[in-house]
């Protein structure tokens, strides 16, 4: 039987191309690999267009109905990672392409990067560190996390695990999920909340859902208004989820204390971008689920779920 077709069409910076699961990928089928972005959709379409299957690595560029229509032969769409805004779900469904992600992989990884932004912003961390390798030796009162409030938002895997590493260390974790149907919320030892009471109560807010049309923005003017002066907003999930300009304000006027930021609207962040210049801000590369163990793990996923939807299996499939 020969081997199917699997372009790998955005692996920049370089994450499948070194790893084991490339390798069990080229043992089992053609394979075709890009260490670069796409710059737009017609080169994409240009990688991509005789395939058979696509593992997609980034997502800076789309899938949408044009990308599928000219790609007739393209039967499988498995992305690394669980988000799916820059694909078009039901185009693809339209055009026969079963797009799957890699739930769960990286919920350990993103949980403990939450924990991490929290802490680096409540203790100053960034700040004092620059000022102590300056030769200062700075003092003043930090932020103790243990007997905070904690509020969750979206109970996802990732959610799920941020709020079981926060009651670890002393926090009390309220939260809020669309559908709170079938989760172990008695084992997590959550209070759930209304959207509204949650800004209102917490002392740390932490985003965990994804980026759809009902999410996008969904952070603004309105919720940071309500919550307290001295909380701190943590976004590990998608840019978009808060309105960067509305968060801005809330920073400078001291609507809210800070925030801990892995994702932004544009990516890279660029040079010169506001928000770095913010000194209650902390700022990490959308690099939050990327650890040695989730990255081999995600990518083996990615890559089995290739040979299980060209199976006829209904692996980890989103559409």
């Amino acid at each position: 039987m020969s081997k199917p077709t699997v372009v790998v069409p955005d692996d920049y910076p370089p994450v499948l191309g070194p790893s084991a699961a490339f390798r069990s990928l080229e043992a089992r089928a053609q394979v075709g690999h890009h260490p670069s972005l796409p710059p737009s959709a017609e080169v994409l379409v240009e990688r991509i267009g005789r395939a058979e299957a696509v593992v997609n690595i980034r997502s800076s560029v789309g899938f949408d109905e044009e990308v599928f229509a000219r790609c007739p032969r393209l039967r499988a769409l498995s992305l690394w990672g669980t988000g799916t805004d820059h694909v078009d779900l039901e185009a693809a469904a339209r055009h026969g392409v079963a797009v799957t992600n890699t739930p769960g992989v990286s919920a350990v990884a993103m949980a403990e990067h939450a924990l991490a932004l929290m802490l680096a912003v409540a203790r100053d961390i960034p700040r004092i560190d620059a000022r102590t390798r300056r030769g200062a030796w700075p003092r003043g009162f930090v932020t103790q996390l243990h007997g905070r409030v904690l509020g969750v938002v979206g109970l996802g895997a990732i959610g799920m695990q941020t709020a079981r590493i926060a009651r670890g260390i002393g926090m009390r974790v309220i939260a809020w999920t669309r559908t709170p149907e079938g989760k172990p919320i008695a084992d997590l030892g959550v209070e759930m909340v209304s959207l509204a009471e949650l800004y209102r109560r917490s002392d740390v807010v932490s985003l965990h859902v994804r980026l759809t049309p009902e999410t996008a923005g969904m952070v603004g003017e309105r919720e940071f208004a309500a919550m307290k002066q001295s909380a701190i907003l943590i976004n590990t999930a998608r840019g978009a989820i808060v309105d960067e300009a509305a968060l801005l304000r809330a920073l400078r006027t001291g609507s809210v204390r800070g925030a801990g930021l892995d994702v932004f609207d544009q990516e890279p962040l660029p040079e010169g971008h506001p928000l770095g210049a913010e000194p209650n801000v902390v700022l990490t590369p959308h690099s939050g689920g990327v650890t040695a163990e989730a990255l081999e793990r995600g990518l083996q996923m990615a890559v089995d779920n290739v040979f299980a939807t060209l199976a006829g299996e209904n692996r980890n499939r989103v559409n």
